[in-house]
């Protein structure tokens, strides 16, 4: 595996996903993803002291249907008026960051931050065919809606008992970032 350059790199948002999935109903999954992501990786001579800030616009969630993204972004769940983003703020680098290792971070929704810790895989760095120095990467973790204030729910008839929503979501990020070009020269 590569090591990451050291350096500066910003989040290619074109080649980055953002996805999220939530029990619905008890029996099936509602998938979404945020459309406007932007965020940076520094990264020093020692991989596992990098540090990662990726802001996220909640206003740009998408579930495939219009109705149910206007009432994620309604003060039942988002808030996106008083909160229109949501940050991540690594603050430790666990494992080998040139394969496997744990992220730990703090999230940020509707003013509310956490410790998360996410599963995260160093993908490799290339040199793309217009001669940009990529590197990706891929995350995933669980949070608790409650934990961010997010409790709007509905009860499931009697007999089936339960709730609408789960109080857990799977989050699935693959992340592209890019040298700028004056950084790998300086390589």
């Amino acid at each position: 595996m590569t090591a990451l350059t050291p350096g500066t790199w910003n989040l290619d948002a074109t080649h980055t996903d953002v996805d999220f999935t939530v029990r619905h109903a008890g029996i099936s999954k509602v998938r979404g993803t945020f459309n406007a992501v932007e965020g940076s990786l520094v990264v020093g001579d020692d991989a596992t002291a990098s540090n990662v800030n990726v802001t996220i616009d909640a206003n740009s969630v998408d579930t495939g249907q219009p109705d149910r993204d206007a009432h994620i972004k309604a003060a039942d769940f988002f808030e996106t008026e008083a909160h229109p983003n949501m940050t991540f703020v690594s603050t430790e680098v666990r494992g080998d960051a040139a394969g496997e290792f744990t992220l730990v971070g703090d999230l940020t929704i509707k003013g509310i931050t956490q410790r998360v810790e996410l599963d995260a895989e160093f993908g490799g760095q290339t040199v793309d065919a217009f001669g940009m120095t990529r590197a990706g990467f891929e995350a995933k973790g669980e949070i608790s809606r409650k934990d961010f204030n997010i409790t709007w729910n509905a009860p499931l008839q009697a007999a089936a008992g339960g709730v609408l929503v789960s109080d857990n979501v799977k989050i699935l990020i693959d992340a592209s970032f890019v040298l700028p070009s004056e950084e790998t020269a300086q390589a």
